[in-house]
């Protein structure tokens, strides 16, 4: 076996969701996920996946046939002009406006934007504040 190299956040896996139109969804992703510095990170005829995201279509032997719903997803943002930018992108490439750029009051320095995803799924774009990182990632060699 290849040795392989993943980065890993702090508790999710990984996520997938099954989409109704998997070439609307590989656009938009494609688009507001460059933004915040994650590429495609591979594809096959019936799913992408970036980092711990999986999207597929319900014809995926994972999906079992099955739309996955709605759900909210929030990616971390590294600034406020990256959260902007991910909104314009989201915009742009099919998603639908659910909340412009700026504070919330979750705590002082939420700054996000929130859009729907072409099967209605809730993104979020979010940056806390400054802050430091003891890691970027966490590097799992297997």
């Amino acid at each position: 076996m290849e040795t392989q190299q993943l980065h890993r956040g702090r508790l999710i896996d990984h996520i997938q969701l099954v989409v109704e139109d998997l070439p609307a969804s590989k656009r938009f992703y494609e688009a507001v996920l460059g933004v915040l510095g994650m590429p495609i990170g591979g594809e096959a005829d019936d799913y992408f996946w970036v980092d711990e995201l999986f999207v597929s279509s319900a014809d995926s032997e994972a999906a079992q046939g099955k739309l996955t719903g709605r759900h909210h997803l929030a990616f971390q943002a590294a600034d406020r002009a990256t959260v902007d930018a991910f909104h314009a992108a989201a915009t742009r490439r099919g998603g639908t406006d659910n909340g412009a750029p700026g504070e919330r009051p979750y705590h002082p320095g939420y700054y996000a934007a929130f859009v729907l995803d072409p099967d209605g799924n809730n993104i979020e774009a979010v940056h806390h504040g400054e802050a430091k990182r003891s890691a970027h990632s966490v590097t799992i060699t297997f």
